[in-house]
């Protein structure tokens, strides 16, 4: 990295010398990931030929190869701007081998399926869909990008920090000399997202600089790192705590679970921690942890804000399916507007690979007399029905292992129902209920768990549900209402009368079992005389005016049959309402748009983020019983009614992203709010004041406190923002959780991109305590 001027041409031999450095470097990495030797990536190092598919014309040569740093793939563009372009596998989301992408499938031939596989990303529409020269070459780019894939994934918050810490000097170390000039610790600086002046720049770097070459070198730039990433609250922390010899003993850390933590632990627990996460021996062995070892169990899931027990499926999953809250999606066809954006299969995939239970699919008669997918009206583009069937036969279970619900809304002519029947059946197999489980007369719902991989239709239906009912004896079609959501719409984009009728086949009616769609009248009709699996369908509008007005009625309707809720057709952009008030009405179905990046969306992504992501969330046993007399707004005395007192201490922040990476000087102003979102009662918002230029290791310092009144509806979100006094802040990171699945004590928080990603290397360290309020 020194500042010598520049030389002639390379020779070979030093040419040659360079190569082997790089190789040698690319060795190293792969050491430290422990995939040393792996065929797959000794393959992906050396690079080849992929073709590059975006249309049947327009299908291009361009060679892909993994950078030296094994987080990065590299690929040749022909554009005239950027020519050699880069992506990070931290952007990946997944790859898939096949033509399991809609534009391979619609693009390739089908002898093809080996050689073709997709690159998913995080924050991207698009995806990079590739054609290998073979089989063979195909398997070892998919095998070797999952492998670093959940190599990413595996790494703790610590080891993220410290590989996207040297990324950054790598991307600094201009000459590949792996020396850091002053002028380049400068630039470093920068990248980190620190504003630092030239006096402390230099200062930093003569303290370092040991050997005084004007140069850092070796254990110098480990030097640098050490004080770059002193966690001073983490020291304070530590010392409070560490009363052995400058050491913590099992009962000094036994004292800190206890005692901050909150923890229900044993001496034995301690002991565990000691053994998993000390580094150095001879501590081990005298059962005592050092701060590097204190440093790395705070790193893992035992230091996260989110209660490791919650993680996997813990909840109660053998009750009917109106107990629980399910993740669900509308209109999941459209990847952006609800006027003029495209119809994607691929909507389907990403909605369902977030845990989503109950997607949309809007059917209209198409040509060839195959039945298509779009929002009717309007401009947006048409998907084949069976191709969307085919996708979620591929991808419903991939998540979770729940029932997935089919919300049909049909506006088909009988010969194209029948044929959206036949595809139904034909392609979803045993997967598809089509009559009542263990072939009685059903008198209540079926569990999650005896639904597990099920697929169940919502929609019209021209009978009771009587397994002992003969299809013969059925008429063979009836009319009924037309369901069409988008008719409220207010903008003079419809041109339908609301209450049309349509004509319905015998064959799709009689695959609706558990979920026939009604119109709601009132909840005294609803009570005496629809049946349990008659569900009706609430415009948002609608279903906010009965969970302000008759919250109780609404909850006790809910009980025992399911409601589902839908954005207004006013909504032509595909932005959501909030789901919060449906929820605490005990609305299991609340459809929110999953294409657009919001706060609605991150609410529903905190609410399904505990019980293995299932998308079921069980609800709270006084929204479960028909005796309950809970009132979200009127908070009577009642088992709901546990006040306690939220303190939240937020500390500091680790390594904030840059927001304009193209600009150098750019450098974040963080500042962080602290949400509560449930009943009425309990909605707050408190922000810490904005730090300029430092988004590396920004501390704050600053207390809040929240009365909570009902605790299991309660939502606490935490957002940082890039402080812009002219205009309205940008945002950095969120992350949302119920409070329930919230740990007390000092905690890490991880932050997530505005599409729900994580940001690997960034988060917040904050301190909470929940109790009873005196």
């Amino acid at each position: 990295m020194s500042c010598l001027p520049k030389l002639g041409k390379r020779t070979k031999s030093e040419e040659r010398a360079i190569r082997e450095q790089v190789k040698g470097v690319a060795q190293q990495n792969l050491k430290r990931l422990g995939l040393e030797g792996d065929a797959d990536l000794q393959f992906m190092l050396g690079g080849g030929d992929l073709v590059k598919v975006r249309s049947k014309s327009w299908q291009k040569n361009r060679f892909f190869k993994l950078q030296e740093d094994c987080k990065t793939l590299w690929y040749e563009s022909h554009k005239t701007v950027r020519r050699k372009q880069t992506f990070a596998i931290d952007d990946i989301a997944s790859v898939r081998r096949g033509r399991q992408s809609e534009g391979l499938n619609k693009h390739t031939a089908d002898g093809l399926e080996d050689q073709c596989f997709s690159i998913i990303f995080k924050d991207r529409t698009k995806n990079l869909d590739l054609l290998a020269p073979s089989g063979e070459e195909a398997k070892q780019w998919v095998n070797g990008l999952d492998k670093l894939i959940n190599n990413m994934l595996n790494l703790n918050r610590q080891q993220n920090s410290e590989h996207w810490i040297f990324s950054c000097m790598r991307n600094a170390d201009k000459n590949a000399d792996n020396m850091m000039t002053l002028k380049e610790v400068k630039h470093f600086l920068k990248q980190v997202n620190i504003e630092v002046d030239d006096t402390y720049a230099e200062e930093i770097f003569k303290k370092c600089d040991a050997s005084y070459s004007g140069t850092l070198e070796g254990s110098e730039i480990k030097h640098f790192y050490d004080l770059l990433t002193q966690r001073e609250e983490m020291d304070v922390i530590y010392g409070n705590y560490a009363q052995t010899e400058g050491q913590m003993s099992a009962g000094d850390l036994l004292g800190f679970l206890l005692r901050e933590q909150r923890e229900q632990v044993s001496m034995q627990d301690a002991l565990k921690l000691i053994e998993k996460y000390e580094v150095d021996e001879t501590a081990k062995q005298q059962k005592r942890m050092t701060k590097d070892g204190f440093l790395r169990f705070m790193n893992q899931e035992e230091g996260s804000i989110f209660n490791p027990a919650h993680k996997p499926v813990y909840q109660d999953m053998h009750q009917p399916l109106s107990h629980y809250y399910i993740s669900s999606s509308h209109n999941t066809y459209l990847m952006a507007d609800q006027l003029k954006g495209p119809s994607s299969t691929e909507a389907y995939i990403k909605a369902l690979m977030k845990g989503c239970r109950c997607v949309e699919l809007d059917c209209w008669d198409g040509a060839n007399g195959e039945p298509v997918i779009y929002h009717g009206y309007t401009l947006t583009s048409k998907v084949l029905f069976k191709d969307v069937i085919k996708v979620i036969k591929e991808f419903a279970f991939k998540t979770s292992e729940y029932p997935v619900i089919l919300s049909l809304e049909n506006h088909c002519t009988i010969d194209q129902q029948q044929l959206m029947a036949h595809h139904l059946i034909s392609i979803l197999g045993d997967a598809l209920v089509t009559k009542p489980l263990r072939n009685v007369t059903p008198t209540n719902f079926p569990s999650p768990e005896e639904l597990k991989g099920k697929i169940l239709i919502k929609g019209k239906c021209l009978k009771k549900v009587n397994p002992s009912l003969s299809n013969d004896g059925v008429v063979e079609e009836g009319t009924v209402s037309e369901e069409d959501e988008a008719a409220d719409c207010e903008n003079g984009q419809k041109a339908k009368p609301k209450k049309s009728k349509i004509k319905l086949a015998k064959e799709l009616s009689n695959i609706v079992v558990y979920c026939k769609s009604v119109h709601f009248n009132s909840f005294d009709h609803a009570k005496e005389m629809q049946a349990f699996y008659e569900m009706s369908s609430f415009k948002e509008s609608k279903a906010l005016t009965l969970a302000e007005t008759s919250a109780t009625a609404y909850i006790h309707h809910n009980t025992e049959k399911l409601s589902r809720i839908y954005p207004a057709g006013s909504r032509t952009d595909s932005s959501n309402y909030n789901p919060v008030p449906l929820w605490n009405a005990g609305c299991q179905i609340v459809a929110l748009n999953f294409q657009t990046p919001s706060k609605e969306m991150h609410l529903n992504q905190g609410r399904f983020l505990p019980n293995g992501a299932s998308g079921y969330i069980l609800k709270p046993e006084f929204q479960r019983s028909l005796s309950s007399q809970f009132d979200p707004s009127t908070l009577s005395e009642g088992p709901w009614l546990q006040k306690k007192t939220l303190n939240v201490m937020v500390i500091s922040a680790q390594q904030l992203p840059k927001l304009n990476k193209d600009k150098q000087s750019s450098i974040v102003d963080p500042l962080v709010r602290v949400e509560i979102y449930g009943v009425p009662a309990d909605n707050a918002i408190k922000a810490t004041h904005h730090i300029d230029n430092n988004g590396f290791n920004p501390t704050w310092n600053e207390s809040f406190r929240f009365q909570i009144h009902v605790p299991e509806l309660a939502m606490l979100r935490f957002v940082v923002e890039d402080y812009d006094a002219a205009s309205q802040n940008d945002l950095i990171g969120h992350y949302c959780l119920p409070l329930s699945s919230a740990q007390n004590g000092y905690r890490h928080v991880p932050l997530l991109t505005k599409r729900g990603d994580v940001i690997s290397s960034a988060g917040l360290f904050v301190h909470l305590m929940l109790t009873d309020a005196e």
